[in-house]
């Protein structure tokens, strides 16, 4: 069973194997519910951090350059799976994660980490919510530690909006347009890894601006 699962997320981010996949035992609406599950997983599920995310829609996208899927609904429906996934991880960070830390005598989730999670996301937790979409791993959290943290619903939604069609619609574009290049089919394999490696970017321009901004404290006398 799980050799079986292990070949089936490889092929999600081989543009041929994808294709055949989607053209035999995945045609028609069962394919699009399994990209859709495998999205929804890995943005608001815990245990989706393993899942392919920022390689499956770029791979996504060569297929649809390839005629085998409707770009426009693959987007809307992928964008919605980031969606409700980011739905449900902030409702089970603001049910039970937030719970885990009402115990004060805790010594793993103590009370004033929530304290500091609160304060983070009510100062930037809109940028937060956007920048996660694009780091793998982290995107899987960031729905969750802002529920934890009680962001307001109104505001998490707003940017989770933003951030889901944002980088549903980058991703499947980029693989839609470049999906054709002879340089990209003949080096896929370094061209998801650049992928990944760009996707950090901007939380490593995030940790170092804040790193330097971030005031000197003094020991009080």
């Amino acid at each position: 069973m799980l050799p079986q699962l292990l070949d089936i997320i490889r092929s999600l981010t081989d543009p041929e194997k994808l294709i055949a996949l989607l053209s035999t035992t995945m045609n028609g609406w069962i394919g699009y519910a399994l990209l859709f599950l495998v999205v929804f997983a890995e943005s608001g599920l815990l245990v989706g951090f393993f899942l392919p995310g920022d390689s499956l829609l770029f791979t996504v996208g060569i297929v649809a350059g390839a005629g085998r899927l409707n770009p426009g609904a693959i987007i809307a429906l992928l964008a919605f799976a980031s969606m409700l996934g980011d739905g449900i991880g902030f409702l089970l960070g603001n049910t039970l994660g937030y719970k885990l830390f009402q115990n004060r005598n805790s010594k793993i989730f103590r009370r004033e980490y929530l304290d500091r999670t609160h304060e983070f996301y009510d100062r930037h937790g809109g940028k937060t919510i956007i920048y996660a979409k694009f780091v793998p791993i982290i995107r899987t959290f960031a729905a969750f530690i802002a529920g934890v943290g009680k962001m307001r619903y109104s505001r998490f939604l707003t940017f989770n909006v933003v951030g889901a069609v944002g980088w549903v619609t980058l991703m499947v574009c980029l693989g839609y347009m470049l999906g054709n290049v002879s340089f990209i089919r003949q080096n896929f394999e370094k061209v998801v890894l650049l992928i990944i490696v760009v996707s950090l970017i901007p939380a490593a321009l995030q940790f170092v601006k804040s790193r330097k901004t971030a005031p000197d404290k003094q020991p009080v006398a």
